[in-house]
Order: structure tokens, then sequence, then C-alpha cells
């Protein structure tokens, strides 16, 4: 697994934002931190912040890598990956939600970093999309819409992936929202059932629902690009071609929707046997549901479904959608001829389950 947090020591007292170089190119600003030397699985940088040493990681491997140093907790937070599609930024650990599956369960707290957040975007790779996610980010609309605004407003060439669970649009964010910055920026949301009880019941909200069908009203005034989300759970498996007929009636504004499967993190790793649906095993409900949806124009993918679990004609619909500092494959993996576009498994997927379901191409 890619390590995203590392040791570190520094001269500065305070938490700062750097870009780190260790093939002898720096920036023509003042955000770059070159690289002195390296030695015993530790490697030394010095920039405007002064000097500072990071170790479990090769040097070479973090060439390019924006990084939060945190001299007092003695460690750095690889924010943006150079190189890598799957850079996320968790701005909050806060949610007013409680998902039966949460792979990331929340905190009271929320610790304020929307500066630094906002300083590293700035220093991305050109034509990175940056995601964002929580906790409930919009929890902290304001600072969050805020740091979108003034990103974008400086980086044309980037673009946001902002996962919410839609509760806290109003109609006073429509104007605000259409057009300008924020067409670079989708908002993957959560829906989980078209029966309202049930998706209150996933989300462990009550009025969820209702809530979610006038915030979306709101993202479609402002012409915003939406990306539905549904986790694939024994409880909604069976009535996914009803979620699918209603999005289709209802929702067919969307961007996009990804039918998702679960990840064995978090709330759900206690709850897999009872909260896994095996789709190898039955796809006859995610079929229907797909074909739905094909047939009335949206578009719809398959994430973290390894392609050798789901139909020939539906292999295309899944993409490589684990994050690639999570992603694993089974031993047998290495003899597919489909590895290279696979999404394969989460890295704690459990081991005898991924061996039994990995069947090469």
């Amino acid at each position: 697994m890619i390590p995203l947090t590392l040791p570190a020591a520094a001269e500065a007292e305070l938490s700062f934002v750097t870009r780190l170089r260790t093939d002898g190119r720096v920036g023509s600003g003042q955000d770059d931190s070159p690289l002195l030397g390296s030695a015993d699985g530790a490697a030394a940088f010095l920039g405007r912040f002064g000097l500072f040493e990071l170790s479990g990681a090769q040097a070479e491997e973090l060439n390019g890598d924006v990084v939060l140093v945190e001299p007092d907790r003695g460690r750095a937070q690889r924010l943006l990956r150079a190189g890598s599609d799957h850079n996320t930024l968790l701005v909050t650990e806060r949610c007013d939600q409680l998902c039966v599956m949460c792979s990331q369960p929340p905190k009271k707290t929320h610790e304020d970093r929307f500066h630094h957040f906002e300083r590293a975007c700035l220093l991305a790779e050109p034509d990175a999309v940056i995601g964002v996610s929580g906790g409930e980010p919009t929890l902290y609309k304001e600072r969050l819409l805020a740091m979108l605004e003034r990103v974008l407003t400086e980086r044309s060439d980037l673009s946001f992936h902002v996962l919410t669970n839609g509760q806290h649009f109003d109609g006073e964010d429509v104007a605000r929202l259409r057009g300008g910055p924020f067409d670079r920026v989708t908002w993957g949301i959560p829906l989980y059932a078209s029966d309202a009880e049930l998706h209150d019941r996933i989300v462990g909200k009550k009025g969820a629902f209702d809530r979610l069908g006038e915030t979306l009203a709101h993202l479609m005034l402002a012409g915003a690009a939406v990306e539905l989300r549904t986790v694939l759970l024994s409880d909604n498996a069976p009535c996914l071609p009803q979620l699918a007929r209603h999005v289709t009636a209802r929702l067919g504004f969307v961007a996009s929707w990804s039918i998702m499967q679960l990840e064995n993190a978090g709330f759900a790793r206690g709850r897999w046997s009872s909260l896994r649906f095996a789709h190898e095993v039955d796809f006859a409900s995610v079929a229907i549901a797909v074909d739905h949806a094909l047939l009335h124009g949206v578009d719809v993918r398959l994430f973290n479904f390894p392609r050798c679990t789901v139909p020939d004609a539906y292999r295309p619909l899944a993409p490589a959608s684990i994050s690639d500092w999570k992603r694993r494959y089974a031993p047998a993996c290495d003899a597919c001829s489909a590895k290279a576009d696979c999404t394969g498994f989460f890295e704690w997927h459990p081991e005898e389950e991924m061996i039994q379901m990995a069947r090469p191409i």
C-alpha cells in the first residue's frame, strides 16, 4: 500500500505546505523544497520554511508531491501525489449522517485546514482533478465554496470532484453555483434507494431522502454537474431496478450514476457478512438497473467491481476506480489480460474471498 503519511522532523514550529523536488527542478515561486540528500531511508529537504526530513518512502518517489508538514505531530501528509489520478483532500471528519457502511466513521471534532488545502491546490500539477471528501464537507459550506472559487479563479486548468451527502444546498446557492468557476466542479452525491424509508435507514438520518430531493432540485437549477452514487448493499440490491426507474424519470439531468461495491473498512468491517451483496453470484438486479439507465441515456458505471466478476457485456462499464494507494490484486490476477484496466480489490478486502473471486480473463 502506498503510504500517505510519513514521519517527519522540521526546523519550523508551525505547519506548512510545500512541493518536494528531488530532480533538481525548482518552480518560479518559493514553494518548492529541493532535496539536499538522502540516506538510510530518510530524505532531507530545504525550502523557505527551513530544513526538514522525511522518512518512510524513497526520495525519488516523492518528486513533485505537495505535502503538509506538521512539525508538532512529527508527520507529513502527502496531500497531492505527483502523477496520481487519486488525490483527495479530507477537509473534515465531522458528518451529520451515520451511514451503516461508512468507510470513514465520523468524529465530533473538526480541525480547520482549508488554508493549507487551498495552498496545496495552487501547487497542483497542470490539469489535475482534485477530490474533496469528509466527513461532510458542506458542513463548512462557505469555507468550501470560497476555497473552490479562489483556486479555480487562479488555476483555470484545475477541476474538483466533491463528495457530499447533498443535504446543505439551498435556493440561495443557485446563483453562486451557476456557471463561472463551478463549471469545473462535480458533486458526488449518494442516493441509496427510491424508497425514502430505506434510504433514510441506510444513512441513519430521518428525512434525508426528502431533503435530498430538494437540494438536487437546487443543483439542477444551478446547472451543476452531479454524479449520483449508490453503494450496493444486501438491503438495496434487490431494489436497484426501481432506483434506476426513479433516476431516469426524475433525475435525468445527472452527469452520471455510479453503482459501487462495498469497501471492507470503517463500519462495514464489522458488518461485512450482513451488508455485502455478492454480485458475482447474482448480477441480475444490477444488470436490469444498468440496462434501464443506459436505455434512457444515463451514463452509468460500476465502481469497485473487478472485471472478472461481472458478465462480459458489462466489463467496459467497470473502470479502475479504487484509488491506487489502496488497491491490490489477487495472485491469479497476474495472468489476467484485463489487469491493466481492472480496479482489482481494496487493500483490506478479505483474503479468502478475494482469492475465490479472482478468475483471470
